[in-house]
Formats: structure tokens, sequence, C-alpha cells
């Protein structure tokens, strides 16, 4: 993995934690979600004009991808709603990275060496470090800690399809294009059943960061999609999920939720994983 690829990831982690952390902001989650699914449907559909139309081999991996993405939102809302943004982002989140490793290695071929293994497992470890450091001080809450772990799955299914599918698209934009037009009317459309009349009335309070929310999801996920078509899939995805501890400082600055040196430990142990994968790049 090159230093742009790297930086391009960890811009996205960034990004990514910020979309997160307006969407468990917003008290209703469905009006969330639907803004910022809503919000990069329209982005999509704006872009797809002016990008090359994916490959046709894409296609498939494009539809699976959708209906994955469909499931992570309904499971990142549940995890929401039921756990604190401290401890269900870094679960949902941190699960993800070594399911990659095995899924990469079994779909794409990607076997890391052994300086991007080491990288992976010390920062795998360091993310673990800080969802268990989330789970201290109080009874579990096994129905959020489920629902978070379920969204870490679809992370790291929808990690994978993608990779292989912006791969065979031949256009990095194309794709983040045409998956955010297919993937984010459904939430809206079910929103709108539901609401009916009201419904512009209910979002409109929160438009502005909710959209923005929207933005800020599309710029992350198709940084993201660009570095896959660079770089395996495995260090893209550990570093990626550096976001935790990203999440980890805006749940204790603006959600009043502790931080602690065990997340300083675990963000030093995602450094040093870093470092490792630079280097077998």
């Amino acid at each position: 993995m090159t230093p742009l690829v790297a930086t391009a990831v960890l811009c996205a982690a960034v990004t990514h934690a910020g979309w997160n952390a307006i969407a468990h902001r917003i008290t209703d989650k469905l009006v969330g979600f639907t803004l910022i699914a809503g919000g990069g449907m329209l982005i999509g559909l704006a872009m797809v004009p002016f990008v090359p139309v994916p490959a046709a081999g894409a296609w498939p991996y494009l539809a699976f991808s959708a209906f994955i993405h469909l499931a992570y939102y309904v499971l990142l809302m549940r995890s929401f709603r039921l756990g604190d943004f401290g401890q269900a982002y870094p679960i949902a989140r941190g699960t993800a990275p070594l399911v990659v490793t095995l899924l990469a290695a079994v779909f794409a071929h990607e076997v890391p060496n052994g300086w991007a293994a080491a990288g992976i497992t010390l920062s795998c470890a360091g993310l673990t470090g800080v969802a268990l450091w989330g789970l201290r001080g109080s009874r579990p809450n096994w129905a959020a800690i489920g629902a978070a772990l379920a969204t870490g799955l679809t992370i790291a299914a929808y990690t994978v399809v993608d990779g292989l599918g912006v791969r065979a698209s031949g256009s990095s934009l194309g794709y983040i294009a045409w998956l955010m037009a297919v993937e984010g009317f459904a939430i809206p459309v079910y929103a709108l059943t539901r609401w009916r009349g009201e419904f512009l009335a209910v979002l409109r309070p929160f438009a502005g960061v909710g959209l923005l929310g929207g933005a800020m999801s599309v710029a992350a996920y198709g940084l993201v999609l660009w570095a896959q078509t660079k770089a395996e899939l495995a260090p893209i995805a550990a570093l990626r999920e550096s976001s935790i501890i990203v999440g980890a400082a805006i749940g204790a600055v603006f959600f009043k939720e502790r931080f602690g040196a065990p997340r300083i430990a675990a963000a030093v142990l995602l450094v040093a994983g870093i470092g490792l994968m630079l280097r077998a790049g």
C-alpha cells in the first residue's frame, strides 16, 4: 500500500466516523438514515450522466452490494438505538477487518504477506481494544452487542463484494455513482410510505445536517472504492477502521463518553499496524 492510498483511506475513515456521528446524533434514526441514504442517492443520480457506466461484469456485484448495504443500514440503525455510539460503532467496525481478511483470501485470492499480516493483526488488536473498552463498567447489553456484531458482518460482506465489483467496473467513479443511486432509494421509500403527507415536515428540521451526512458518506466510500483498485482488500479494511479511534474521540467530545488510557493504547497499536502495512507496500 502506497502512502497516497493510505492517506486516502485515512481521510475516508475520518469522514466515515463523521457521518456515523451525525446519524447517531439525530434522535429518530429513521429520519437520520432517510436523509443520509437519500442524500447519497441524489448525489449518485447527479453523478451518473458524467461518469462511465460500469462494465457488465460489475453489475452482479453492484446489485448484491445494494442488498447488503440495505441490511447494513437496518442493522446500524438498530445498533444505534440499542447502544451507546462509543460501544456500537467500535464493535460494528472492529468486527469487519479479520472477516474481510478471510473472505479476501477465499474470493479474491489475496493472502497477506508477513509485514501486511503483522500490520493487520496489530491494527485489529487495537480496534478490538477500543470495542472491549466500550463494554467495561456496565452489564453487557447483549441485544446491542448482537446487532453491532451483525452489522460488522455486513460491513465485511459489502467490503469484499464492492472490492471485486469496482475492480471489474473499469471506473471507481462510475461504480460509486451507480451504487449510491441504486442502494439509496429503499429507506426513503419506506419512510415515505410510513409518514405519507408528513414526509417533508418530519425531515425538514434535520435536512441540512442529514444531507451533509449523505455527502460525507459518498465521499468516504468513494475514497475506499478507489483505494480498493490500488491495493489488497484486507489492509484497506484494517486501515479504514481506524475510524473507530476517530469515533471514540467524537463520542468523548460530543456525546460525553469516556475515552481513557486503553483507547490511547489502542490508537498506538493501530498506528504501529499502519506502519507495518505501509512497509509491506
